[in-house]
């Protein structure tokens, strides 16, 4: 590729990355702006800066605001996570709630809302460590002279029904405690606050800042594991560093949403087929979308059947579903 050719590409990445964030803005203010009281996005502004006292920033402030900002948290979290998964297994059909990552963070999550329901702040750690161990799990039962990707579907649905049966059981043995509990097996942002925006902040951000230092080590794994080796790349560690972040940024979204699905697979396939494959724009272009689908879906599940609100999971599984059925499709085909 010559040097005039390159200096395109990068231009057409640069104005697909703009565009994303434009997106993501975009529909940042829709979420804020459509409910039940619709908010142009000056009256926005006013309310937010200059209007403190009025009903329109009491519902922003309190309502609003940090619904859409946890909702753009939980698809910026799930999208990499599934990136990550994507690029590190180097399997299209990985992520997060397919191969049973999300129902590890799921189950326990609930165990620490039942058992200790006062230390609720600790949820995204445990979360995280669900996560980890329900993905090195699937690795481990997956791996033979390497990883193949049916094994790793295969192995991750085996798993994903085995934790699946854990949830139900904790359901079924504490009824009296799980009685709000739906809305987190679908994934919902009905009840979110300011807390849970504190909950999922701070490993979002850690997780975010990590990836943004190794992206081009992503870059090298992708080449194989011995193209990597060779180029000095400890291929192991590396490989486990990547799934630790993604465990620590699905069980962050997890421990707010609850099991939202097909996020972390719809949302990097698409942008990596606008962006390309690499992860240096890839990565960036991730956090944008990932923000912007689970927050436009989000607004929709409000007002769609308005005054009836819906769980944002059920709209990601009307759009999920299909799409994964598309790619199995496309990779028998291929």
């Amino acid at each position: 590729m010559t040097d005039r050719n390159i200096k395109k590409d990068k231009i057409k990445k640069g104005a697909i990355l703009i565009a994303c964030i434009c997106i993501s803005v975009a529909g940042f203010f829709i979420s804020i702006g459509n409910g039940a009281v619709k908010i142009t996005p000056k009256e926005i502004i006013n309310a937010v800066l200059f209007e403190e006292a009025t009903v329109n920033y009491q519902i922003i402030w309190n309502v609003r605001l940090p619904r859409t900002i946890a909702a753009s948290l939980v698809g910026t979290c799930l999208a990499l996570s599934g990136c990550i998964l994507q690029g590190v297994m180097r399997n299209p059909l990985a992520g997060p709630n397919i191969i049973g990552v999300s129902s590890g963070a799921g189950l326990m999550t609930l165990i620490i809302f039942i058992v200790f329901p006062n230390y609720y702040f600790l949820a995204p750690l445990g979360a995280f460590g669900g996560a980890l161990l329900a993905t090195l799990f699937i690795y481990f039962l997956a791996w033979k002279e390497g990883v193949a990707p049916t094994r790793l579907i295969l192995a991750g649905v085996a798993v994903s029904s085995i934790l699946g049966a854990g949830n139900n059981a904790i359901m079924t043995f504490y009824p009296e405690k799980v009685s709000g509990v739906i809305g987190f097996m679908v994934g919902g942002l009905s009840s979110t606050n300011w807390k849970h925006v504190d909950m999922i902040l701070p490993y979002a951000v850690i997780g975010v800042v990590l990836l943004m230092f190794i992206t081009d080590k992503l870059n090298i794994l992708m080449l194989g594991d011995e193209v990597a080796t060779g180029l000095g790349l400890n291929v192991e560690i590396t490989r486990f560093f990547f799934i630790i972040i993604s465990s620590l940024l699905a069980g962050a979204a997890v421990s707010v949403v609850g099991l939202l699905g097909f996020v972390g697979l719809i949302v990097p396939h698409i942008t990596r087929q606008l962006i390309g494959s690499d992860y240096r724009y890839l990565m960036p272009a991730t956090i944008f979308t990932g923000s912007a689908v689970v927050v436009i879906c989000d607004t929709l599940a409000r007002v769609i059947f308005a005054p009836v609100e819906i769980p944002v999971g059920i709209i990601m599984s009307a759009l999920g579903a299909p799409f994964f059925l598309y790619l199995l499709r496309r990779k028998k085909e291929c």
